[in-house]
């Protein structure tokens, strides 16, 4: 049983794809827009794993989505990279932006495994994603070239008929629907999201604000 950093953690044993290797978090996602709880999850999960980094990977077009909610890659992309800034353990990876198209994470791991063969890659997914594993395109591939983490969330079990290393990180009940919500209502935002962030969705006039 392989341990990591309290506090409270589990994990399942797993496969060792890869020793004396740079060990790389990845957090996806369509980050519509990017919230704290997200910052959160990266670095907790860094924390406990002990990963020298986290790539945070916007995609293009996900597979599922509501697209009348969807705003334009750019502007999701200038809002990850107004988050993230200041945290040197955080960086912006473009592939699926630059890719186009949807977005599939099989095509985008198989992309950084070559151009990063010195990467141990960790794609961090919520505990909510887990159950839909099965219908990821080309999973029985993909699980052989990453760690799955999963974050624990409550109401959801943690169990998979594949691999996954479990974190438990504080309770974050914030979303990006939660968000958009409240800016259609003329809500407040403040503090679910970095400041920057906010500060881009009024002056950009997003979300119809």
């Amino acid at each position: 049983m392989q341990t990591v950093k309290d506090p409270q953690t589990l994990t399942i044993s797993e496969p060792d794809f890869g020793r004396n290797k740079k060990r790389i978090g990845i957090l996806g996602g369509t980050f519509n827009p990017p919230h704290l709880g997200h910052l959160i999850i990266a670095e907790q999960v860094a924390d406990q794993l002990g990963l020298e980094r986290v790539l945070f990977m916007p995609d293009s077009k996900p597979p599922h989505v509501d697209h009348k909610e969807s705003i334009s890659p750019f502007e999701r992309e200038q809002m990850v990279e107004l988050s993230i800034a200041g945290n040197d353990l955080f960086q912006m990876e473009k592939c699926e932006l630059e890719r186009g198209g949807i977005s599939y994470t099989y095509d985008s791991i198989k992309l950084l495994q070559k151009c990063h063969p010195e990467y141990e890659l960790y794609f961090i997914i919520g505990g909510d994603m887990v159950a839909y594993l099965p219908k990821w395109h080309k999973i029985e591939q993909l699980i052989k070239m990453v760690h799955f983490v999963g974050v624990i969330r409550e109401g959801y079990p943690q169990k998979s008929q594949y691999p996954i290393m479990w974190v438990d990180i504080p309770l974050i009940n914030i979303s990006s629907t939660l968000i958009r919500q409240k800016l259609s209502q003329h809500c407040s935002i403040k503090y679910l999201v970095p400041d920057a962030v906010e500060k881009y969705i009024y002056e950009r006039g997003l979300y119809d604000v």
